[in-house]
C-alpha cells in the first residue's frame, strides 16, 4: 500500500537535532504566514536577526526558491510558493545566511484537504492539490482502516488532520485522518446526513432534529444552535461556507415548505431565508450568488448578502445540487437531465439526457462535467457544450457525487462498491466491495480515499 509522510517521530528527531544545530548561532528566526497548506500555497516568510545586507538562501526541504537581502538590521520578508510536488506530511523552510553560518528554520505541514461537499463553496468535488494517488498507482489502493458510525450516514470531509461524518445515530464524529482513532462525537438529537463543512476552526452540520450546529473543529464543543422550529424542518443539506456566512437549505414540514438559509458563521445570527415551496437542496456559492435546487423543480439564484431571488429555471423535476465553473451552472434532476445554465442569467446552455434520475452534485475538471445517474452509470460530458465523452456502468444506481482528483475519478454505486476511474476515458481502474450499500460521496485527501457505507462504517483506502 502507499505510504504518506505524515508528521512522525523522525520528522520531529529530524527538527529537533537541526534545531540543535544551528541554535547557537545568534539570535535568527523566521516565522511563517501559515502553519500549513495546500502544495503551490503561497507562503511569507519573515526573517529577522541575520546579517546586515546579505543574501540568503531560503529553500523547502532540500530545493532552493529564493533568495532575498537583509536589510540593514537584517531583517528580510519573502514569498515563496510550496512546491506542488510536495507530499503531504511535515517540511522544512530553511533560511541560511550566504558565507556565515547563521540560519534558522520553521516547519511547514502540506495538507490537500476536503473541508465541505463540494470541496469549494462553488462546488465541482475537484481536489486540485492531490498529488499521491495518480493513474498509474490507484490500482494498489488498499484498506487502511474503518471506523463504526452505527449505520449510514454523510459523505466525509477532511480538515486538519481529521476526518468528519455524521451518523444515522444523530452523532458528527471525527477521527483522525491517518489513523482512523476516534477524536470526539457530538450528540443532535436525531439522524445526521448533512455533509459537514469546516472553516476557520469552526465545524458547521444540520440536523434531523431541526436544528443547525456550529461546533469547535477541534474539540467537538458546541458553539451555537440555530432553530428552525417545526415548521422549518430537519436539515440534511450539506452547507457552503463563504464570505463569513454559512448557507443551507431545509426540509420543511407539514404543510410548510423548505426553504434556503443564510446565517454568520461566527454567532449563528439570521441573515436571510428565501423559501422555495418544497424541500431545498445543498447550496452552491459562487461570485456573490447563491445557487440551491428545490423540490419545486426550480434552480435557483439568489442575491448571497440579502437573499433576493436574481432568476430561477424550472426543470421537470426536483433540482438537486449545483456547481459552478466555466461561468456555468450545472445540476441534475429527477426528470433524468443534466443541466448547464448560464450562471448569470439562468438561461439553458445545453441539457444532456440519462436514463434515470440525477441526484448528486455534478463534478468539474479539466473541462469535463461528470455526474452519476440512478441508472446505474456515471456520464462525462463536454462542459461546454454537453456532448458526450465516455459513460462507465456500475452495478446499481450510482449514489451520492463523483470526486475528481490527480487525473482519477471516485465513484460510490449501490452495488456495494466504489470504483476508481481513469477520467480521461473511464477505464476502470480499481473498486472495492463493502458490506453495504453505498449512499455517501466518496472524498479524496492526501493520498486517501474515504467513504461511508450504509454497513456502519467509515472507510479509509490508502
Amino acid at each position: 500500500m502507499l505510504k504518506l509522510i505524515p508528521v512522525r517521530q523522525v520528522v520531529l528527531l529530524t527538527f529537533g537535532l537541526l534545531w540543535l544545530a544551528t541554535a547557537g548561532f545568534g539570535a535568527a528566526s523566521i516565522s511563517l504566514s501559515l502553519a500549513s497548506g495546500p502544495p503551490t500555497t503561497a507562503l511569507r516568510i519573515s526573517g529577522a536577526g541575520f546579517p546586515a545586507t546579505n543574501i540568503v538562501d531560503i529553500s523547502f526541504d532540500d530545493t532552493l526558491l529564493a533568495s532575498p537581502l537583509t536589510d540593514g538590521s537584517g531583517a528580510f520578508t519573502q514569498t515563496i510558493q510550496v512546491p506542488s510536488s510536495a507530499l503531504p506530511g511535515g517540511h522544512l523552510v530553511t533560511a541560511v545566511a550566504q558565507n556565515s553560518s547563521v540560519s534558522a528554520q520553521k516547519a511547514f505541514v502540506v495538507r490537500a484537504s476536503w473541508p465541505q461537499h463540494g470541496l469549494l463553496a462553488t462546488g465541482g468535488r475537484n481536489n486540485i492539490y492531490e498529488n499521491v494517488l495518480t493513474v498509474a498507482n490507484v490500482g494498489a489502493l488498499g484498506l487502511r482502516w474503518t471506523f463504526p458510525i452505527g449505520g449510514p450516514g454523510s459523505s466525509p470531509v477532511v480538515a486538519n488532520g481529521a476526518v468528519y461524518a455524521g451518523s444515522v445515530d444523530g452523532n458528527v464524529y471525527a477521527v483522525k485522518a491517518i489513523t482512523g482513532a476516534k477524536l470526539w462525537s457530538f450528540k443532535t438529537g436525531f439522524s445526521v446526513f448533512s455533509d459537514a463543512a469546516v472553516a476557520s476552526g469552526m465545524l458547521f452540520v444540520g440536523s434531523l432534529d431541526d436544528h443547525f450546529y456550529a461546533l469547535n473543529s477541534s474539540t467537538g464543543a458546541l458553539l451555537w444552535s440555530f432553530d428552525l422550529g417545526l415548521e422549518g424542518g430537519g436539515v440534511d443539506s450539506s452547507p457552503a461556507v463563504a464570505n463569513g456566512a454559512v448557507y443551507f437549505g431545509s426540509d420543511g414540514e407539514g404543510d410548510s415548505g423548505g426553504a434556503i438559509y443564510a446565517l454568520n458563521a461566527l454567532t449563528g445570527a439570521k441573515l436571510w431565508s428565501f423559501e422555495t415551496g418544497i424541500a431545498a437542496g445543498s447550496p452552491a456559492v459562487a461570485n456573490g450568488v447563491v445557487y440551491a435546487g428545490s423540490g419545486n423543480f426550480d434552480l435557483n439564484a439568489l442575491d448571497a448578502k440579502t437573499g433576493a431571488k436574481l432568476w430561477s429555471f424550472s426543470a421537470g423535476g426536483t433540482s438537486y445540487a449545483p456547481a459552478v465553473g466555466n461561468g456555468m451552472v450545472y445540476f441534475g434532476s429527477d426528470d433524468n437531465n443534466i443541466y448547464a445554465l448560464n450562471a448569470a442569467t439562468g438561461a439553458k446552455i445545453w441539457s444532456f439526457a440519462t436514463g434515470n434520475s440525477v441526484a448528486g452534485a455534478p463534478a468539474i475538471a479539466n473541462g469535463v462535467v461528470y455526474a452519476g445517474s440512478s441508472d446505474g452509470n456515471v456520464y462525462a460530458l463536454n462542459a461546454l457544450n454537453g456532448a458526450f465523452l465516455w459513460s462507465f456502468t456500475t452495478g446499481a444506481a450510482v449514489q451520492g457525487s463523483p470526486a475528481v482528483a490527480n487525473g482519477v475519478l471516485y465513484v460510490s454505486s449501490g452495488d456495494h462498491k466504489v470504483y476508481a476511474l481513469n477520467a480521461s476515458n473511464g477505464a476502470l481502474l480499481w473498486n472495492y466491495t463493502t458490506g453495504g450499500f453505498l449512499s455517501s460521496a466518496p472524498t479524496v485527501a492526501n493520498g486517501i480515499v474515504y467513504l461511508v457505507s450504509n454497513d456502519g462504517n467509515l472507510y479509509a483506502f490508502d
